[in-house]
């Protein structure tokens, strides 16, 4: 852990020194568990809708038809459900909770930039190998099954 933090901070002394001066990025100041930690009044009220918009949804196919004439239209109903379901995850989107994933969304595209993906060759050959060592593996308990077999069908 501390060679990768050494890493880290060598990297940004470099780009620190460069002739770019290129600070690291960074989405927020505050951390994500301080905000998701947060609580309000909004953020129950907005939870409860969220919740009830929810369970709305997986309702209404059961429940409408019986009481508003258009809902017997199967894409009445998906229209309704998508809606409520659109709903629910904008109420969510709307607190602290879902401010804190957000900038958790941002934060790991930040991370997946820095990633060093293999090469396509590199990605043949261990899947390649990822392959021979499932078929290799698959053998060797298939033997091991059907010894076993043998010995309880022999002792049966």
């Amino acid at each position: 852990m501390s060679d990768n933090k050494d890493n880290l901070d060598t990297q940004s002394k470099i780009t620190a020194d460069s002739k770019d001066h290129k600070q690291p990025i960074t989405v927020s100041k505050e951390s994500v568990v301080e905000v998701a930690k947060k609580r309000s009044a909004k953020d129950v009220v907005l939870w409860l809708i969220a919740i009830v918009a929810m369970i709305s949804a997986t309702l209404v196919s059961q429940y409408l038809p019986r009481y508003w004439a258009p809902a017997n239209d199967i894409w009445v109903q998906i229209g309704i459900t998508v809606g409520l379901v659109v709903f629910g995850f904008l109420c969510l989107a709307f607190t602290n909770q879902g401010t804190a994933f957000k900038t958790l969304l941002k934060d790991a595209g930040i991370e997946l930039r820095r990633v060093t993906w293999p090469s396509k060759d590199e990605t043949v050959r261990y899947t390649w190998q990822v392959i021979l060592a499932t078929i290799i593996f698959g053998v060797i308990i298939w033997l091991l099954d059907m010894f076993f077999n043998y010995i309880v069908g022999f002792v049966i």
